[in-house]
């Protein structure tokens, strides 16, 4: 029975860490591709780097980020791989939860409940907003 859960446990080793690279793969690629699309719409246009104006970060929330994606802007596209890139170690965390949760590991399942929400207060503002 042991060398069963060895398998299982290195089942789940593999899995997470296949999770990990095709999440920055997918990312990178998605961030590639509005890349791409954003010099094409803004060929010629240049931009003052000496001076930070914040009205043009129009994609400032998760909303107007899939908003923009439809009508292929290419910051937005950008954007959302960025956020690809961010939400993977996090699905690999939640997946991590259920995977201790089907092994009847709670204290793993309590620590990790404990590691997700540090990371969605920290996401949301932290604790100074």
């Amino acid at each position: 029975m042991r060398q069963d859960k060895n398998l299982e446990d290195k089942d789940i080793q593999v899995i997470l860490g296949t999770m990990l690279r095709a999440g920055v793969v997918i990312s990178m690629a998605i961030v590639l591709v509005g890349g791409f699309i954003f010099l094409f719409h803004n060929q010629g246009s240049l931009t003052d780097y000496r001076v930070f104006k914040p009205e043009l970060a129009k994609f400032s929330s998760i909303i107007k980020i899939f908003k923009g994606i439809p009508s292929l802007e290419g910051d937005a596209i950008i954007q959302f791989g960025i956020l690809m890139l961010i939400f993977t170690p996090i699905a690999r965390i939640i997946f991590a939860i259920i995977s201790f949760f089907i092994e009847k590991d709670y204290l793993y399942v309590l620590i990790g409940f404990i590691i997700l929400t540090i990371i969605t207060i920290s996401l949301s503002g932290g604790l100074a907003h």
